[in-house]
């Protein structure tokens, strides 16, 4: 038996090493073609996209601001670990298919289903806990002195109230659907239900409105210092 396997080994040894080269030359490949998916000038090369969300995406901040730092299609929508990269990528082969079985193979087809495609895209970012926006942004820590007390007050909800960036950052880049707005709506009711309940005055953020809007009500500023004021000094950020 050993003497078997002894004759074997020579003939087995070049055939271990193709298919180890065989590996190496399979992934090299693969992460080249990742890699080559992941730039640009691949997400673009869609005509419906050249004609939709990109001249969108070239009139935003994402595209051209003032720090000279451009964010391109993968920063924002291809996740960065790799387990969750792959995931996407799968899941993006479905948007070839119902390209290649004319779904949204033309601007009208597209723009017909452009909320189901974004409300697929923001349940992806808010099941990530905005991962691709806080790559780029942290909201809290760089130069939280020069936000607005809006701002701020907003931010000081992620910890706690179970906000994300793009629960109130969506339209930013493209387009907002009509029809988005009433998932925008029910982030603002939700946070200003988060903010009452801190006693957060609504003048805090309202400061240009000298009365609240037709069919509305500002609680009694006095009652809300009042009660709850020690639970307001522990949530409130500092103006």
């Amino acid at each position: 038996m050993k003497a078997s396997w002894q004759r074997r080994l020579p003939r087995l040894a070049p055939l271990g090493g193709g298919l180890f080269l065989a590996g190496i030359v399979f992934w090299g490949g693969f992460n080249w073609v990742i890699d080559l998916s992941n730039t640009q000038a691949f997400c673009v090369s869609c005509h419906v996209m050249r004609s939709t969300v990109y001249p969108e995406f070239e009139r935003s901040s994402h595209f051209a601001n003032r720090s000279g730092v451009r964010a391109a299609c993968p920063d924002c929508h291809v996740p960065r670990p790799w387990l969750d990269k792959m995931l996407r990528k799968a899941a993006a082969t479905n948007e070839i298919v119902h390209w290649l079985l004319g779904s949204i193979d033309t601007p009208e087809k597209f723009s017909a289903r452009r909320i189901v495609l974004a409300r697929e895209v923001w349940a992806g970012m808010k099941a990530g806990d905005s991962r691709e926006c806080r790559a780029c942004h942290d909201a809290v820590q760089p130069a939280s002195d020069k936000q607005s007390t809006r701002a701020r007050l907003m931010h000081g909800l992620m910890d706690q109230g179970g906000f994300t960036c793009i629960d109130c950052h969506r339209g930013i880049a493209h387009r907002l659907p009509v029809e988005a707005e009433a998932d925008l709506d029910a982030s603002l009711d939700r946070a200003h239900e988060l903010l009452r309940s801190r006693a957060v005055a609504c003048h805090e953020c309202h400061r240009d409105m000298a009365a609240p809007p037709p069919g509305d009500e500002w609680p009694d500023e006095q009652e809300t210092r009042e009660g709850t004021a020690g639970e307001a000094r522990g949530s409130r950020l500092p103006d």
